[in-house]
């Protein structure tokens, strides 16, 4: 095969219900994310301001991935940027990082947020995100969900 590897992929905003479960079965082979509830993965994926996927276009399968929340005008946190294996090394990582800043819903956002390990801060740099931020720290607070909060999803597209 000749040309980019990933140009045929069709790029979504709302995952099938079976595209959720491969998105689910993604984030058991990441330590950042193994351990996610598909259930609770349906929950997020119906809560994200943003997100878009890289699908296969014969298969309808899921091969790359990312999110966003955000107030549509100040922040946009981005969130779960993740390619397949199968996928890897192909791009695929740029061109969902591209189509996630390229979101209607984040057209009018000033700043995008993310956080990630030093060894793949350069990659993002390429956008312009940089860890110089002056006297700004992350913080975090960390609690167990209270059980059965947030509800069902009955939707079997997921998506914003």
């Amino acid at each position: 095969m000749t040309g980019d590897p990933g140009a045929t992929l069709r790029v979504v905003r709302a995952l099938t219900e079976a595209q959720a479960a491969e998105l689910h079965a993604l984030f058991q082979d990441e330590w950042w994310t193994r351990g996610r509830a598909l259930e609770d993965v349906r929950r997020m994926l119906a809560g994200s301001g943003a997100l878009v996927a890289l699908i296969e276009p014969a298969s309808d399968r899921l091969a790359a991935f990312a999110r966003a929340l955000t107030d549509g005008v100040y922040k946009a946190l981005i969130l779960d940027v993740i390619v397949s294996p199968h996928h890897r090394g192909q791009g695929l990582g740029r061109r969902v990082m591209e189509a996630l800043h390229a979101h209607p819903a984040l057209a009018g956002v000033r700043h995008f947020e993310l956080y990630c390990l030093p060894a793949v801060a350069p990659f993002y740099a390429a956008w312009g995100y940089t860890s110089e931020l002056g006297e700004l720290r992350l913080m975090r607070r960390e609690r167990e969900p209270v059980p059965g909060a947030g509800g069902r999803t009955a939707a079997r597209h997921y998506g914003p």
